[in-house]
């Protein structure tokens, strides 16, 4: 292995595990040198066959000596994502003081960590794979839920459109930008409304793509579509309400939080809920509520048998009781004295000795099944009190009653992340973590998130944590093999709900997760590494990521560019620009004619000048040639496997 330094301008990618490889494969397919540093001294096979095949330089030692040898005197920029945070921060500080003017892209994975070496390696150098990846999981479990984007200052929203008819997208949807077309979904999904991550299955329609030949990329506003076809487009929430997406508005707001079974338990259930989420200390009400809502069969079985019997009682004791006087007794005393005698705390002020033999009779009766029947409601009603305690001093609550709840398998990093963000949608989560020592467990009992320690293709756990009635599930694990066997337990346990129930299950292979897609028929396989590498590989490059989304199965880039002087944008059409890219704004920039008024949507004639913010969507792929584009002067010629004039 050579030890001479890489070529000038190149790109250093430390690590080559997860998010590593698809970083180094979007940064060679982009034409950019890149040179890699081993995440340690033992080699890995896999990763080295595949990093020979792109013809990538790999280099291995100690960090110091590695970085050198990869020659990050003379790299472009270091992209830092080896899989341990310790080496992560090590290599970071390292680059750092050996060339503090050189742009830095740091992985990591504990939030504390990043944002104090974010002090050290510059604002934005830090970013988090299980915070970049989890939205768009989140998006799916909600049902493919809108996509909001701050451009500019300005909140813009990414968001699906069912065509209502047969026109041109221009006629239905006048300056809202389109991005997709999909054809129309089959099943329970179809005319779902609005989303940004839409399901696929889509049935073949003429001129706007299908489920195997995935969605038309940013179509020209007069392009044709059908009743019924998706239309994902961006706009402005205004633009939305006008353009028939007042849904849109509607489905931004956090979704109803889970219900319980119906039954009398459901109002209470509700109720307690919603003073728990208010916050401060329930009132007896609120206690009384929560404590009918967790409540189970015997001990509401015991109580209503108390209950008939304290009501026989009063009855029979109203109509054949005689004090002393020869006077009835009155509904009053005929309470109390049942009150006194089930709960054996006579006081002498009446007595069955000088009544009929049938009422002594019933008398002996009354306190036989009296004292046991309050004896075992007693009980239960302790137990129900120690055991709900006990739950939630651990986080966990009682499962059986939820409905319309999302199931999330796996809380590692990406897993707690995605709690975090469903719960802030106002759902309710409950998780299965076959790791009784999960470092996550504590976050999730400070969430008050319940946690079920199991194996999620156990069929016994799935029922456990009521599956039948999920609105979604999510299999987070980061095993792959463990993730499909569990999304398949998954779906033979879900039955007919299948079609109607989104499972989204993490894939870190791309292919593996399109064929698993294909052959099993999931519809939302998602990939992390694919999800948070085009960030690094966006910052590495000087594209300014601000979300990633799906459309079908095609993943989307939104980005900010910086048009530079005399670059291969500078002047440029924007209809000149790849069909398969869309310019949804431009930041114009000072000096000029309307300077820093964003202009939105821009017309295709409008031409880019220097200095201006062009906000950008469309795959990752096509973003990154645009920037590729905008790194040349005019007239270069890129040679074959890097851009001539790459800087």
């Amino acid at each position: 292995m050579s030890d001479q330094p890489g070529p000038a301008g190149h790109v250093v990618v430390c690590g080559v595990r997860g998010a590593g490889l698809r970083t180094v494969e979007q940064l060679h397919s982009a034409g950019v040198e890149v040179v890699v540093v081993a995440d340690g001294p033992d080699p890995d096979p896999i990763a080295d066959r595949v990093l020979a095949s792109w013809g990538v330089r790999r280099v291995a030692g100690r960090p110091m000596d590695a970085l050198l040898a990869a020659g990050v005197a003379g790299a472009a920029a270091v992209v830092c994502v080896p899989a341990d945070d310790l080496r992560a921060m090590e290599i970071a500080l390292l680059v750092r003081r050996l060339r503090p003017d050189v742009r830095l892209i740091v992985r990591m994975g504990n939030s504390a960590v990043g944002r104090a070496l974010a002090e050290v390696t510059g604002e934005g150098s830090v970013l988090d794979v299980a915070a970049l990846a989890a939205p768009s999981v989140v998006e799916a479990c909600l049902g493919a839920r809108p996509h909001p984007i701050e451009l500019a200052g300005q909140h813009f929203v990414a968001a699906e459109l069912v065509a209502p008819r047969d026109a041109t997208l221009r006629e239905l949807y006048g300056p809202l930008a389109p991005i997709a077309v999909s054809g129309p979904v089959a099943g329970p999904l179809a005319g779902s409304g609005s989303g940004a991550v839409p399901g696929a299955g889509a049935v073949p329609e003429p001129g706007t793509g299908s489920a195997g030949a995935g969605p038309v990329i940013c179509p020209g506003r007069d392009h044709p579509v059908r009743a019924g076809d998706r239309v994902t487009a961006i706009g402005t929430l205004e633009q939305f309400a006008a353009h028939g997406g007042a849904e849109v508005v509607e489905r931004l707001r956090p979704s109803a939080p889970a219900r319980h079974a119906t039954g009398a338990r459901t109002a209470g259930a509700a109720r307690a809920a919603e003073q728990e989420e208010r916050g401060g200390r329930p009132g007896l009400g609120a206690l009384v509520r929560s404590l009918v809502a967790e409540s189970d069969r015997p001990l509401r079985t015991a109580l209503l048998l108390l209950a008939i019997l304290f009501t026989v009682s009063v009855v029979m004791l109203r109509l054949g009781y005689v004090k002393p006087d020869g006077s009835p007794m009155s509904v009053l005393d005929a309470v109390y004295f049942t009150v006194e005698t089930i709960g054996t705390v006579g006081y002498g002020d009446f007595n069955f000795a000088d009544q009929a033999a049938w009422l002594r009779i019933f008398a002996i009766a009354l306190m036989v099944f009296g004292v046991v029947l309050a004896a075992v409601w007693f009980a239960l009603l302790t137990q129900l009190l120690v055991s709900r305690r006990i739950e939630r001093s651990f986080g966990q609550r009682r499962l059986g009653a939820l409905k319309g709840h999302v199931l999330v398998v796996g809380l590692g990093s990406v897993g707690v992340r995605v709690v975090e963000g469903l719960l802030a949608a106002g759902r309710t989560v409950v998780v299965v973590e076959r790791d009784e020592h999960n470092r996550y467990l504590a976050r999730a009992r400070e969430l008050g998130v319940p946690v079920v320690a199991g194996d999620a293709t156990d069929p016994a756990v799935l029922a456990e944590v009521n599956l039948a009635s999920a609105a979604a599930v999510a299999v987070l694990t980061s095993n792959d093999l463990v993730n499909i066997e569990t999304g398949l337990v998954v779906r033979d346990q879900l039955g007919d709900r299948w079609a109607g129930v989104p499972v989204v299950l993490r894939v870190f292979d791309r292919e593996l997760g399109e064929t698993v897609a294909d052959g099993f028929d999931f519809r939302y396989v998602r990939s992390t590494a694919a999800l948070a590498a085009p960030w690094f590989v966006g910052a590495a490059l000087g594209l300014d990521v601000l979300g990633t989304f799906y459309v079908d199965r095609t993943p989307f880039m939104v980005g900010r560019l910086a048009v530079a002087a005399r670059g291969g944008l500078d002047g440029l059409a924007m209809g000149e620009l790849s069909a398969r890219t869309r310019v949804v704004a431009i930041h114009r920039a000072a000096g000029v004619e309307g300077g820093r008024a964003v202009e939105f949507p821009p017309r295709s004639g409008t031409r880019f000048g220097a200095g201006d913010d062009a906000y950008l969507v469309g795959p990752y792929e096509e973003l990154l040639a645009v920037l590729r584009r905008d790194a040349l002067t005019p007239g270069d010629v890129a040679p074959p496997g890097r851009p001539a004039g790459y800087r």
